[in-house]
Order: structure tokens, then sequence, then C-alpha cells
């Protein structure tokens, strides 16, 4: 399944890409989401992981006004089109390295899977937020919805696999550790 180079320089990919993902959420974080909110008096999109209804949107959107949702356009979504990349590097290739201690290759299979998944998700729900400010005030119901529960679908999967990588972790971990006992 992997090469001669990547099981050399996973961990390393692991850390390089996990910088990059979380100075870019750090950045969406606490400029630009920030910014978006203050102006708006609501929550962005992005930090609604539960979804919102076309009135929630609506109320956003209109609070954003011209200016607002203009930088949601120039400034958010610039960042969010990258972070979803970053992340999905970082998951699998986290998952990679710990699971390259395990023998069962379900969790990295699963793992990798569900990264990708993430990422595609947060992309839809990247297009769907373009889509409802480029036709704002026209937005349909439809086009809420279906943002909304590609950002309901981008959360669960993110949690999932987060959690699915510290599981691998603690899975390689306990075999090496009864590797070790064994040696010993």
């Amino acid at each position: 399944m992997m090469n001669g180079y990547l099981p050399k320089h996973v961990g390393k990919i692991a850390i390089g890409a996990a910088m990059l993902a979380a100075s870019v959420y750090l950045a969406m974080i606490s400029v630009t989401l920030a910014h978006l909110e203050a102006v708006s008096g609501q929550v962005p999109f992005d930090m609604r992981p539960f979804g919102y209804s076309p009135t929630e949107a609506a109320l956003l959107l209109d609070g954003l006004g011209m200016v607002g949702r203009e930088y949601y356009l120039t400034r958010q979504i610039p960042l969010d089109m990258v972070y979803p990349a970053f992340l999905a590097l970082t998951l699998c290739s986290t998952i990679f390295w710990f699971g390259s201690r395990i023998t069962s290759r379900r969790f990295v299979h699963l793992g990798v899977t569900l990264s990708v998944g993430s990422a595609l998700f947060d992309y839809i729900e990247n297009l769907g937020i373009v889509a409802m400010i480029r036709i704002w005030p026209d937005v349909s119901g439809l086009i809420v919805y279906a943002t909304s529960t590609a950002t309901i679908f981008k959360s669960g999967i993110t949690t999932l696999t987060v959690i699915l990588a510290l599981l691998t972790g603690s899975s390689g971990r306990a075999k090496q550790k009864r590797t070790l006992a064994l040696v010993e």
C-alpha cells in the first residue's frame, strides 16, 4: 500500500500538514470568521455544525450587508478552499503514520475515505455559501438546505475521522507496548 518513500516521511508530512492546517484554521477563527460574526451579529455558516434553516441563513446574509458578503467571498472562502485539503492531508498522513503499527488496514482505509469525504463536503459547503451570497436576496430554501446538509455532513465526518485517527494511534501504541513486553 505504501511505497518506500512514504513510510519514512509520513510522520513529517503529518506534522507539517498539521502546522499548515492549524495556521489556516487559526487565521479563520481569529480573523475572518470573527470579523463576519462581528459585522453580522450572527454565527457564520462555517461554524454551525448542526446546520441552519432558511430563516437563519437570511438573517446572516442580511446582517452581513453587501460589504460583509463581499468579505465572505474574498477573505473567508479563499482560506476555506485551502483548509480542507490541509486537514485531509493531516488526517490521512496521521492515520497512515499511526496505522503503520497495526496489522489491520481497515482503520487506515476507512480513515483515508473519511478524510477525503470530509474535505469534499467542506468544498460542497463552500460552493453553497458562494451560491447563496451571489444570488442574495433570491436564495431558495433548496440551496440553503443543501448547503446546510453539506455543513452537517462535513462536521460529522470530520469528527468521526479525528476519533478514528485517535483510535488508530492508541491501537498502534497498545500493539507496540505488547511487542516490547514480549521482547523483554
